[in-house]
């Protein structure tokens, strides 16, 4: 999900949902990349 939205949704704004969230996001990266991988193969 984009930062925007999750701010959003979370009624926060972007920075500090960053601030905040950001333990929660850090070390997605390879899941995001498996996710983008498996949509452009599809």
């Amino acid at each position: 999900m984009h930062a925007p939205e999750a701010a959003e949704r979370a009624e926060h704004g972007v920075d500090v949902l960053l601030k905040v969230y950001a333990k929660c996001i850090d070390g997605q990266r390879e899941v995001a990349n498996q996710r983008i991988l498996a949509a452009l193969t599809v």
